[in-house]
């Protein structure tokens, strides 16, 4: 969400007088409707700006009203309304009113009955008047509601400058008189790929929690691309993967220690989940079209298999991973194909794929580290894998994944 709705929502001070009950009741309304309210009120005059500001001045009053009069029935219509009212007086107030859209009363509206204009404003932040870079950034914002400071460490970018670019993007929806809709059959193929990007995006960001809610409205909104454009296969295809990446969010994580997915215990999969991005995939590929989170996506329905036959088929995770570095021929592909053959084949033939990439473009990416280091361990090198593994650590963010590659030094040792 924007800078100052996230520090209200998410990560406010709470005066004395307000209670820790009434924080987190504000901070779950926060994560549960922030990209669902921003859409409804910024369609009214277009100004992303103008209503995440509205926003941010609801929860504000949250903070200050919910504890002496209550939490209310219903969070959301409160929020909206509040959001409403104070961005209609600052446009009466600016003399630019507005004229009134379909913004129904929400004061006794079901959450569940709630416009959901997502997908609209996903679609507008994919518009080829803005930056194609700013794409996937400006969706993670707005619709998402991640903080700029998160969207700019995924990017690599320092803070100041992800907010500068993310202001602009703003600003050029709003001067554009951009329209709040879903494009037409013509447009629409071109701004889905951006779209696919976003959902996946936010996803990647939050995969160790896997439970929160940034994963769920990933899949949720991934679901509703699968009905809006029926008769392509990717939405499918980002739907299953999600859903089975997902459906190993509880065995992610044990003792705070990160487990790879071939080690983890099926039992504690959510084979729910398991079975709609099967489902997913399989209308997919029988689109007989492919793409890359199709197989992004068969790949992960190899690793779910493994609840049936207690055997990962590394062959054919060989076989696919090379499919998608054919396909999308980037270093994290080229990195897991290198993996997959080091395990399919032979760590010799795994560690000759790594030597041929770049050494400057592999110096500051954590996974090439991170298989160079196991494929060493495998080949009988403990001394070099051990340098590996501490550059590996060294670039790692995330305390699940360093808690594993700690216990890979230490196991090491003991060679």
């Amino acid at each position: 969400m924007s800078g100052s709705a996230a520090r209200q929502g998410r990560n406010s001070r709470v005066d004395d007088g307000v209670t820790n009950a009434t924080a987190h009741a504000a901070e779950a309304a926060a994560r549960a409707c922030y990209g669902r309210l921003v859409a409804i009120l910024a369609s009214r005059g277009r100004d992303i700006a103008a209503a995440e500001d509205a926003l941010s001045d609801a929860f504000a009053k949250a903070l200050t009203t919910w504890p002496a009069n209550g939490v209310p029935a219903i969070p959301e219509a409160w929020l909206l309304t509040t959001a409403r009212n104070r961005l209609t007086d600052v446009q009466r107030r600016d003399a630019r009113l507005v004229p009134e859209t379909d913004i129904p009363d929400m004061a006794n509206l079901d959450p569940a009955d709630f416009p959901d204009e997502r997908l609209k404003l996903m679609f507008v932040c994919a518009h080829p008047a803005i930056d194609r870079a700013m794409h996937t950034p400006l969706m993670l914002q707005t619709v998402l509601g991640v903080q700029a400071s998160d969207i700019a460490r995924a990017f690599a970018l320092p803070p100041a400058a992800m907010a500068q670019r993310l202001v602009r993007a703003k600003s050029k929806i709003k001067d554009s008189g951009i329209t709040f809709s879903i494009p037409d059959s013509t447009d629409l193929p071109v701004r889905l790929s951006a779209v696919t990007e976003a959902i996946y995006g936010a996803y990647a960001l939050d995969w160790l929690q896997g439970g929160d809610a940034l994963a769920g409205e990933a899949l949720y909104l991934a679901s509703l691309l699968t009905q809006l454009h029926p008769n392509d296969p990717e939405p499918f295809g980002l739907a299953a993967l999600i859903a089975f990446s997902q459906s190993r969010s509880s065995a992610r994580i044990l003792n705070g220690v990160l487990v790879p997915t071939h080690l983890q215990d099926p039992q504690n999969w959510d084979h729910q989940l398991i079975d709609y991005a099967t489902k997913m995939l399989g209308h997919a590929q029988s689109i007989r079209q492919i793409g890359r989170f199709q197989i992004e996506a068969a790949i992960q329905s190899v690793h779910a298999h493994r609840a049936n036959t207690s055997e990962t088929d590394w062959q054919a995770i060989a076989q696919l991973t090379t499919a998608l570095h054919r396909l999308y021929p980037t270093l994290g592909s080229a990195v897991a194909q290198a993996a997959a053959i080091g395990r399919a084949q032979n760590a010799k033939t795994g560690l000759a794929l790594l030597g041929q990439m770049s050494a400057k473009q592999i110096k500051n990416f954590q996974p090439f580290h991170a298989t160079q280091a196991h494929l060493l361990a495998m080949d009988d090198q403990p001394q070099a894998a051990h340098v590996a593994y501490q550059c590996a650590l060294e670039l790692c963010g995330d305390a699940p994944s360093r808690s594993y590659l700690a216990q890979q030094i230490a196991n090491l040792a003991k060679i």
